[in-house]
C-alpha cells in the first residue's frame, strides 16, 4: 500500500520537483499552495506525512503545524518543515510533537527522500525497486 504525502509550498517549482521525486519513489502525492489549502486537504484525505514550507501567505507552516496538533484526528501526522537557509526554528517548534525534521532550502531532492523514508520508517531500497 502506497503512503500518501501532502506537499505544501507557495513556490510552484518546489511543488513540482518534490512531487516528481516522491511519485517516482512510489508515494501518492497531493499538493497545496498554502497552509489554509492544506488544512482543507488534510481533513479530506488524512496524509501519512506532510512536507511544508515555513513561510507562506495566509497560513504559514508553523500555524499549520499548530492547527494539526490541536485536533486529535490530525495531531499524529508527522511533518517535515522546509525553511530558508539560516532561519532557525529553535523554540518555535518546542511543543509541536508533529514536527519531525527541519530542512533548509535549497535542498537536494535525494535528501528529502531520505528524510521521508526515515520519518515514515520505510525502506528506500524497496521503493527504488518498485519504481
Amino acid at each position: 500500500m502506497s503512503r500518501r504525502i501532502l506537499v505544501v509550498d507557495d513556490e510552484s517549482h518546489i511543488l513540482h520537483v518534490l512531487s516528481l521525486k516522491l511519485r517516482n519513489s512510489g508515494f501518492i502525492v497531493d499538493t497545496a499552495v498554502d497552509g489554509e489549502d492544506a488544512t482543507h486537504q488534510v481533513a479530506a484525505m488524512q496524509p501519512d506525512l506532510i512536507i511544508t514550507d515555513l513561510q507562506m501567505p495566509y497560513v504559514n507552516g508553523l500555524e499549520l503545524c499548530k492547527h494539526l496538533c490541536s485536533d486529535a484526528t490530525t495531531a499524529d501526522i508527522p511533518v517535515i518543515i522546509l525553511t530558508a537557509r539560516g532561519y532557525s526554528l529553535g523554540n518555535e517548534t518546542a511543543g509541536l510533537a508533529n514536527v519531525r525534521d527541519v530542512i533548509s532550502k535549497p535542498f537536494s531532492p535525494r535528501t528529502i527522500l531520505e528524510r521521508v523514508h526515515r520519518v515514515l520508517g520505510t525502506s528506500a531500497d524497496l521503493a527504488e525497486r518498485a519504481a
